[in-house]
């Protein structure tokens, strides 16, 4: 069937969405305030939520960044009367599945808006409570996110237990794990009580049965206790205790995560006695943490913040770590692109802001490491604007000169071209397009080189990322990671697909996040068969499959059901 004028413009306004989901966390950026970004992507999250709510809440299965997908969850649960039944149900998988994804103190910042914004239905209540029953160790996030946990318990009239938890099966709700960890033993109901003590009443105990709660209580008047707390609570009581700063590092070390451990990693050194033992300071780092097991672009970030000799003497480690997560993240894709030439930018702007520090630099870097690993061995061509020969040394410098790399980077005749850039072609502005026009109406109309602009920055006054050219496909990035399935996304701005390929890769990406619902299709698309064998439309869920899917359950069933 032919695409509609109508069809077109949904297609585009939900690749504008994905670009700025993916690309806009709210902060300053090089060329636009933070105030600018808000409201460039408050009208944007409206206007996509009230036209296209299916799609809207089905993003929730694309890689946007933790920022854009807590704004789609609230947003969801603060206008529950705009979706019809079907749409809830679908809405409230997705929203539960993405919650456990996310970083604990977001999710816990979330539901203290959502309490502002006097939001409280069922819905929400069930949700939060199920989101709850996953948590490990609630004594843990008691003691480490106190304020959260506590505003969430007050509003939403949510029952606690400090006992620890796997994940639910597919055969146990919520609402019977939250059940069984409170009323099935004394040994739940003794959490319970301590947890309301610790949050509500914290003097009316003497002691408590789990072991952080306790810690906590005497790290107030003993050292020691402190040492059995996580890193960012027991830098308060080292601060009261007068202790300094270097050996409690030192003694904090065994119990700091990975990016603690690299955030203090001067400061440990600056306080032991490594070098008064006459042990080589620059060696210890490798001993204390293990870069090659970090993502790849916050491996760049990190990368990018040490001084230039550092760098160069720690050559050997950091660029094996960076391959090592480069092949990880390209995964079975190693070796598959082919001839592969990338245009990165290193210019002045990627030195992005003070929010976001070196963040679009850290994304071409990372991105250099991981074309590397796609491309087919010895095949590929890195052209840095500055014209750096050295990825290990880049640093933001000078102007954007564009369309020059990109002309010498299609004299190598490559398969594939991955332009990494904020867009702003300055030297001269405007080259970069004229040459890509050129290249592909005239110099090769059959397409025989794949071309793809990968844009780190959101441009609030354009509701998108900066693009180049018309003829050129341009999509959102801000994890190298992204990078494989980002391409695919860009792939539909590009002509080569329609807009029904669009539909079933929305359904496909939906259908993988949640596996065992139905899932949203792209606005307007007719009932067709999904891969499972059965039907969705444009509600969001069929009749033949709008019943139970096995995980029946009192909370699942408010989770989905219509909130107040």
């Amino acid at each position: 069937m032919a695409e509609t004028f109508s069809d077109l413009i949904a297609a585009e306004d939900v690749l504008l969405f994905v670009n700025a989901a993916v690309t806009a966390t709210g902060q300053r950026e090089f060329h636009s305030g933070a105030q600018a970004q808000r409201l460039s992507l408050a009208f944007l999250h409206e206007y996509v939520r009230v036209n296209y709510r299916p799609v809207y809440a089905a993003s929730l299965a694309l890689d946007i960044n933790d920022h854009n997908a807590v704004l789609i969850i609230e947003a969801l649960l603060r206008t529950p009367r705009e979706a019809g039944p079907e749409e809830k149900r679908v809405e409230g998988r997705l929203i539960a599945r993405r919650l456990t994804m996310l970083p604990p103190q977001r999710v816990y910042r979330l539901f203290r808006g959502l309490r502002a914004a006097g939001v409280g239905n069922r819905r929400t209540r069930a949700i939060l409570r199920e989101w709850l029953a996953t948590r490990p160790d609630l004594g843990h996030d008691a003691v480490k996110y106190r304020n959260g946990l506590k505003s969430a318990a007050r509003h939403f009239h949510l029952p606690l237990s400090s006992g620890t938890t796997a994940s639910m099966s597919s055969g146990t709700t919520a609402s019977a794990t939250t059940a069984s960890r409170i009323t099935g033993s004394r040994t739940a109901a003794s959490g319970t009580a301590e947890l309301g003590d610790f949050l509500f009443e914290p003097g009316r105990r003497k002691r408590y049965e789990h072991g952080l709660l306790d810690a906590y209580r005497r790290a107030h008047f003993e050292q020691g206790a402190l040492y059995e707390l996580p890193f960012t609570v027991a830098e308060g009581f080292a601060v009261k205790h007068g202790i300094p700063r270097g050996a409690f590092l030192e003694r904090m070390e065994p119990r700091m995560t990975r990016l603690e451990r690299l955030r203090t990693q001067r400061s440990v050194l600056a306080g032991s006695n490594a070098d008064a033992n006459g042990t080589d300071a620059d060696s210890a780092p490798e001993a204390r943490t293990d870069l090659t097991v970090m993502p790849l672009t916050r491996l760049a970030l990190y990368v990018l913040s040490l001084a230039m000799d550092e760098r160069m003497r720690r050559r050997a480690e950091l660029t094996r770590a960076l391959r090592t997560a480069a092949r990880r993240a390209a995964g079975p894709y190693t070796g598959t692109w082919g001839r592969v030439a990338a245009v990165l930018d290193d210019s002045y702007s990627s030195s992005g802001s003070g929010e976001k520090r070196r963040r679009p630099l850290a994304t071409a870097l990372s991105c250099h490491f991981l074309l590397d690993a796609l491309a087919a061995p010895g095949s590929y061509t890195p052209l840095w604007t500055s014209g750096c020969v050295d990825p290990l040394l880049v640093r933001p410098y000078g102007p954007t000169p564009l369309g020059t790399r990109i002309i010498d980077a299609l004299d190598h005749a490559p398969d594939r071209l991955v332009i990494v850039s904020d867009g702003w072609d300055n030297a001269p502005p405007g080259l970069a397009g004229e040459v890509l026009r050129v290249w592909r109406t005239r110099l090769d109309r059959e397409g025989r080189t794949s071309a793809v602009h990968l844009n780190p920055v959101y441009d609030a006054d354009g509701f998108d990322v900066r693009r180049l050219a018309p003829s050129v496909p341009t999509a959102g990035i801000r994890d190298a990671e992204d990078l494989p399935a980002l391409v695919e996304i860009a792939q539909f701005a590009e002509g080569r697909t329609g807009l029904a390929e669009l539909r079933a890769y929305l359904d496909r990406r939906v259908q993988r996040f949640v596996d065992d619902d139905p899932f949203c299709r792209f606005p307007g698309g007719d009932i067709v068969p999904s891969a499972g064998g059965s039907t969705s439309g444009g509600s969001g869920r069929s009749r033949s499959s709008s019943g139970d899917s096995g995980n029946g359950g009192s909370a699942r069933d408010e989770i989905l059901s219509e909130g107040r």
